[in-house]
């Protein structure tokens, strides 16, 4: 609970303070374009939006939002929430306090955590939203990264097994090829 609280006022701290944000970002760029150059510059591929990735980041800003509160749990753990995307491996940075996709990027690329997140190894896909609360009209935001689902993995290998099989001559049962 003290860790949540931190980062709540960290995130505040960073809002309160613009000065604090890193970066020459343009804000005309759209954001997986951004997160894309961010992970260049670092060694890691683009991404690309994700129309089920983008779902699961609606909607979780629309629930801090209509809650006013940051909290990855509003909608329930991020494993369960995040399962549709079928992935191995993926991530979720959120924030609240600005209309702008550049200052937020900024903010994550200060943090430790949400940093690493930014620069999974293997991710290819990005979903992005944002959502503004009736009740404060803060800007909730939410991003999930993820490698390719497990689905392609596993159809690749089938192929490339197909493909091998084809190409024995001779075959004694299902693991045995004479050539």
């Amino acid at each position: 609970m003290r860790h949540r609280q931190y980062h709540q006022a960290l995130l505040i701290a960073l809002c309160l303070l613009p000065g604090l944000c890193v970066g020459a970002i343009a804000d005309s760029a759209p954001p997986a374009g951004l997160i894309s150059n961010f992970r260049l510059q670092h060694g890691e591929s683009k991404v690309r939006i994700d129309a089920t990735l983008n779902r699961i980041a609606h909607e979780q800003a629309a629930a801090m939002a209509a809650r006013d509160v940051l909290d990855h749990g509003v909608l329930g753990p991020f494993s369960s929430r995040v399962a549709p995307a079928g992935s191995r491996r993926s991530a979720e940075n959120i924030a609240y306090c600005d209309d702008s996709f550049p200052k937020t990027l900024d903010q994550w690329v200060t943090s430790r955590e949400h940093r690493s997140n930014l620069l999974m190894h293997d991710a290819t896909r990005v979903g992005i939203a944002s959502a503004r609360s009736a009740k404060t009209g803060r800007t909730y935001w939410a991003m999930v990264i993820a490698a390719e689902p497990i689905k392609k993995a596993k159809q690749t290998t089938a192929k490339l097994s197909h493909a091998r099989d084809e190409a024995c001559p001779v075959k004694i049962g299902s693991d045995i090829c004479l050539y």
